[in-house]
């Protein structure tokens, strides 16, 4: 805030402050100012530096759903090209099984499934939107204490200063290993491994979904190669990443097959751990959206959309009632309505992530069950409207 910004007496600051400019904040801060809210009474806070955020390079996976909201809050460039990569089928199996399944988007009249990008490449038109609204952004500003009252939520912050908001918005999460334990919590005992590589056969904007014995491997179409997203137990999480780069991708060969040829390349690796840490929480001036919310396992690419559509409903919900007049009682009104509306998409995607990730996490290899999903997955290119169903519950989750 401006120090020759004048505030009316007794009034707060702002209408909305939201903690965390991550993809999902920053959405929500325009999609409120689309919706009629000024620039001036929205608050956007983050303890990293808008640099450190573009400089990003985890790759993230967006549905199409997502890639409306991003249209609709005016931070999807006109030819987004540059920026990411179309995904147009998505092919599903379980290694050395039977059983597979082929999502096409030609067959649902759409002209991609999702899109593969970096998140500093996305967060880069979110804050040129914002640039050009008089949203208040604060970073690098940390956020030591959140204080809430009958009138007001007041906001304590690194430098000393403070804010009072009508509305406090968390929107940033940390990863799983990092939170605070919510209700509904569980440690999957799986590692991802993340790396960009390359094949000598890949197949334009096919994203792969390869169900092991300990866990999705995913590869996603991504520049010149595949975003690598690799989910094993722990103790093979370690011996995979202290292996060369010749002797890991042998490794991936082994475990993805011969779809792609031959993997050529691996960048270097990172890794996570994976769990379920997730709770609908809102007190009457505060609420939780996104990864603040929901942190999932990454088997159906799930968590940044869930958040961005969590953003969507928020937004609408918070621009219907003038906020600044707002009692307790009527925002805490707005906040549980929020709730309300996002039980269902919330709920089907927790489950669907949280099922198919126990699968593999919690059953011995070449399990019954696992034989189950295998011939499910093979039933679906049979039965078109179960398939139609996890299609639009991927790009578009339950509406």
């Amino acid at each position: 805030m401006s120090s020759s910004e004048t505030m009316t007496p007794g009034a707060n600051d702002f209408d909305v402050a939201i903690c965390g400019a991550g993809p999902v904040g920053q959405a929500l801060a325009l999609l409120l100012v689309r919706r009629g809210m000024d620039g001036k009474r929205i608050a956007l806070i983050d303890a990293k530096g808008i640099d450190q955020a573009m400089q990003d390079s985890r790759s993230i996976a967006l549905s199409f759903g997502s890639r409306q909201l991003l249209a609709g809050a005016g931070a999807w460039p006109a030819n987004a090209s540059h920026i990411a990569t179309e995904i147009h089928q998505v092919h599903v199996s379980r290694r050395g099984h039977f059983g597979r399944t082929l999502i096409d988007c030609r067959e649902y009249d759409l002209p991609a499934l999702g899109y593969v990008v970096r998140y500093g490449k996305l967060v880069q038109p979110l804050h040129k939107a914002l640039q050009n609204t008089s949203v208040a952004v604060m970073r690098p500003a940390q956020v030591l204490a959140i204080n809430e009252s009958k009138d007001a939520v007041t906001l304590n912050l690194g430098d000393g200063s403070s804010l009072t908001a009508s509305i406090v918005v968390q929107a940033e999460g940390g990863t799983f290993d990092t939170q605070a334990e919510k209700s509904r919590r569980h440690d999957y005992q799986q590692t991802a491994i993340v790396s960009h590589v390359t094949t000598s056969l890949p197949l334009p904007q096919r994203a792969f979904e390869r169900f092991t014995e300990q866990g999705p491997l995913a590869l996603l179409p991504q520049e010149d190669g595949y975003a690598l997203v690799w989910c094993v137990r722990p103790d093979t999480a370690e011996k995979l990443l202290a292996l060369d780069d010749a002797a890991f991708t042998q490794a991936l060969q082994a475990a993805f097959g011969q779809r792609l040829g031959d993997i050529l390349t691996a960048s270097k690796r990172f890794s996570f751990p994976l769990g379920l840490n997730a709770q609908a929480q809102a007190t009457a001036r505060t609420v939780t959206i996104g990864n603040a919310a929901q942190t999932l396992h990454p088997v159906a690419g799930q968590g940044l959309n869930l958040g961005l559509r969590d953003a969507a409903v928020l937004a609408t919900l918070l621009t219907e009632t003038p906020l600044a007049a707002a009692t307790a009682g009527a925002s805490a009104a707005i906040l549980q309505q929020f709730l309300t509306q996002r039980d269902s998409d919330r709920g089907s995607s927790i489950r669907l992530t949280d099922s198919m990730a126990r699968v593999f996490a919690g059953s011995a290899d070449g399990s019954p069950i696992q034989a189950l999903l295998g011939a499910g997955l093979g039933a679906l290119d049979l039965f078109k409207p179960a398939k139609k169903i996890l299609a639009e519950q991927l790009m578009f989750g339950w509406r």
